[in-house]
């Protein structure tokens, strides 16, 4: 019987389809997702599916489609709200993909204390205090910190640090805090502080500065003249803020201005975030798009997935329109948790201050896509360069690079970073802890071979048949013939021996430029020192040996940290943290009696025992 056609797949299960919204979603005869989608109306959606007359790309998915699933919901924002979530779970083959997904940061008034903390915060909101942004980058951030803690002197420094001070810092000395920890400033004086710092991060600096230019003048016309100076500091502080903000609109309380730029198959988005009047950053993004998509699909796709896990702000203004807006407005209002109701406003302006806006979005996309584009001719020569100094049959899509680290085998650490078409894919880097016992302390070939063999067990168990792209076209190896060897043993092992595998040593005197390629049972060769694929391989080799560092610095500063508390149940970091502040060693803390660890602050009579009883055991 010969297999049935995508279009009669689809056709069958029309016979027994529901008239409520819902979600689709189209699965191959493996089972995996080609595309998920959302609808008002569940069969009258999938009923297009069931007759010829679609682009080329709907015509081959639809070939493919083995079979369907359903999920119907009470309404279609539900529908449109669970749909994005799945294309962000999924991933599907055909459907627009936001991914780059990171969160923002914002800038945090922590109020849980009588001196407030002036911080970056990135996360969930569960701490008590002002949150203001998101700001687009941690650098936009930082900046803004820097020039605030000039204008306002607020600290920035944790609890803890806090209260262990007896003197001034050095934040204090460069006047960026009026040192509350010492008393060099009332709880009062402090206060008035942080209200203006909230002023100024609520879109009222005219206010914040006006006050202060009337409090510099009165400063002068008493002959106070440090105070005044002092005062024209802070001043000039914010105008920094403001200058560096660059676009300030009048017109705009709260929007991101989202600008899009289609050309051939590649988009780009930008997005500009404002806040209080005030333009916090601006960030771009690259969703996976195909040629035959309108910039009305792909903005609807970016808005939803792009939402799915931040707050959105009052007002969108859009370079496209969107084909559901009315429904998109009703489930950002939801995302928001507007008691009320009311809506997410979305507007493509046509005209004044907001259409300027979009235009400068757009104008950035445009520029930010043909940087990319440029770069990716570039990454696709470098790529065939590789394919063509190793002798392989293509350029390879997925190169995964191998470096160790350790100080003379302790805490060692062993390092993969991963380079594809698009450059380096980071959330592919992994890090592996050599945890052999039989490896002698500084066996380099010995770590290389438990990284790869680890490596390869997850491989084979994860992707056997290797159709999720998660198999390397091209090993790198950061050493010469013993750790091509012993590589060469663990892929024999596995049966993974059609993977090419290249080592790069440093060559005559480890010098840049001199490094030396092995291979299993070919000669060893070198490529030409001003040869820009050696340039590649040697950035490649270095972002590996970076990882690997990273990461070996940070399980040795982790056991430097480490005390016995550590191995007592129920004692986590911030009851750790109570009990060496409280007895100021690990040491003192193993001789103290059961009184004195009961009247440590957040450690119960149960826990003390528990304590207690764990240094007393033999």
């Amino acid at each position: 019987m010969p297999p049935r056609s995508g279009y009669e797949v689809v056709q069958d299960y029309l016979k027994t389809l529901e008239t409520a919204p819902g979600v689709y979603r189209m699965l191959d005869s493996e089972s995996r997702v080609l595309y998920v989608g959302k609808a008002k109306n569940l069969r009258a959606r999938v009923s297009n599916y069931s007759r010829p007359g679609h682009s080329a790309r709907i015509e081959k998915m639809i070939s493919q489609i083995a079979s369907m699933m359903f999920l119907t919901t009470r309404t279609e924002t539900e529908a449109l709200l669970l749909e994005q979530n799945l294309i962000k779970q999924l991933k599907p083959k055909y459907n627009v993909l936001l991914r780059d997904d990171k969160s923002f940061p914002y800038i945090l008034v922590a109020k849980d204390h009588g001196f407030p903390q002036l911080k970056k915060h990135r996360g969930a909101r569960k701490g008590k205090g002002g949150y203001y942004g998101p700001f687009a980058s941690a650098g936009a951030v930082n900046r803004t910190l820097n020039q605030l803690q000039k204008a306002f002197q607020l600290r920035d420094c944790n609890d803890a640090m806090y209260s262990s001070r007896t003197r001034p810092c050095l934040q204090y000395q460069i006047k960026r805090c009026s040192a509350p920890c010492v008393g060099l400033i009332t709880q009062e004086d402090y206060a008035v502080s942080v209200r203006d710092a909230e002023l100024f991060l609520s879109g009222r600096s005219s206010k914040v500065q006006e006050d202060l230019a009337a409090k510099m003048m009165a400063a002068s016309d008493e002959m106070e003249f440090e105070r005044a100076a002092g005062l024209r500091d802070r001043i000039k502080a914010l105008t920094e803020v403001q200058t560096a903000q660059g676009i300030n609109p009048r017109g705009v309380t709260e929007a991101d201005v989202i600008g899009l730029n289609l050309e051939k198959g590649q988009a780009c988005v930008q997005v500009f975030f404002i806040r209080a009047n005030q333009n916090w950053g601006n960030q771009d993004f690259y969703p996976r798009v195909a040629e035959d998509m309108s910039a009305a699909e792909v903005m609807e796709a970016f808005i939803g997935q792009f939402y799915s896990t931040k707050e959105p702000p009052r007002q969108l203004i859009l370079s496209d329109d969107i084909e559901n807006l009315s429904v998109m407005e009703l489930a950002l209002g939801e995302k928001r948790g507007d008691k009320m109701g009311r809506k997410v406003e979305i507007l493509v302006p046509q005209r004044g201050e907001k259409s300027e806006l979009v235009a400068g979005a757009v104008r950035n996309a445009r520029e930010s896509l043909a940087r990319r584009m440029s770069e990716s001719a570039t990454q696709t020569k470098l790529l065939q360069g590789i394919a063509d100094a190793f002798g392989l049959q293509a350029p390879p899509a997925r190169i995964e690079v191998y470096d160790n680290s350790h100080i003379q085998g302790t805490h060692a650490v062993g390092g993969m970073i991963v380079m594809g078409s698009e450059g380096f894919m980071k959330n592919a880097y992994r890090k592996f802890d050599i945890k052999g016992d039989d490896i002698t302390p500084g066996d380099d070939f010995g770590m290389m071979k438990e990284v790869l063999h680890r490596r390869f067990t997850r491989l084979l168990k994860e992707d056997a048949d290797r159709s999720k792209g998660l198999w390397p076209d091209l090993l790198l190896i950061d050493g010469g013939a013993g750790q091509v060897s012993a590589v060469d043993e663990i892929m024999a092992e596995h049966g993974v021996q059609d993977i090419p595998m290249v080592g790069v040593a440093k060559g005559v005197d480890r010098d840049h430029g001199k490094e030396e390629f092995y291979r299993s049972g070919k000669p060893v060769f070198a490529l030409q020192r001003n040869d820009p694929v050696l340039y590649f391989i040697q950035r490649m080799r270095d972002e590996a040996h970076r990882f690997a560092i990273g990461a070996h610095r940070s399980k040795r500063a982790k056991a430097m940290s480490a005390t016995p508390l550590d191995d007592i149940p129920g004692v986590g970091a911030s009851r750790k943290s109570a009990l060496l502040r409280h007895f100021g060693s690990a040491k003192a803390v193993s001789g103290a009696n059961l009184a004195d660890l009961k009247a440590v602050d957040g450690i119960s009579a149960a826990l003390a025992e528990k304590i207690y009883d764990f240094f007393q055991e033999p």
